[in-house]
Order: C-alpha cells, then sequence, then structure tokens
C-alpha cells in the first residue's frame, strides 16, 4: 500500500462527527434539502447507521427514565 492509501482523507476523518450533527438536526426535522444532499455525499453509511441507532436507544432510555421519574412522584 502506498502512503496516501492509508492516511484517511480530511473529510473521512471528520466525518463521524459530521453524521452526528446530521443525525441531530434530522431528528428535529430542521434540515435543509441542500445540507443534507453535501452530507449525504461526505458520510460514511455505516456511522449514519451507527449514531442513529445509538441515538434512537438513548431516547428511548430517557423517555422511559423520565415516565417513570414522573409516575415515582
Amino acid at each position: 500500500m502506498s502512503n496516501l492509501e492509508e492516511r484517511p482523507s480530511p473529510a473521512a476523518a471528520g466525518s463521524f462527527f459530521r453524521t452526528i450533527k446530521m443525525v441531530a438536526w434530522s431528528l428535529l426535522g430542521i434540515r435543509k434539502n441542500s445540507e443534507l444532499e453535501k452530507d449525504a455525499a461526505q458520510v460514511n453509511p455505516l456511522h449514519v447507521i451507527v449514531v442513529g441507532v445509538v441515538t434512537i436507544i438513548i431516547l428511548v432510555v430517557g423517555l422511559i427514565v423520565l415516565v417513570n421519574v414522573v409516575v415515582a412522584k
């Protein structure tokens, strides 16, 4: 392998954090279509799946905890 193949590109290095931002804005429903198209071209689909699943798990657990706190009072 050459040195160029071993180093990730600058876009790939920051794509995980870009994916987190993309998923967060998408869950809130305030994403511009032009921004979505730019992000879709630059993020890794595996990152989108992982971040989406983790985010939904956090959301569900947070709602369960909130309901338990409200019902306990």
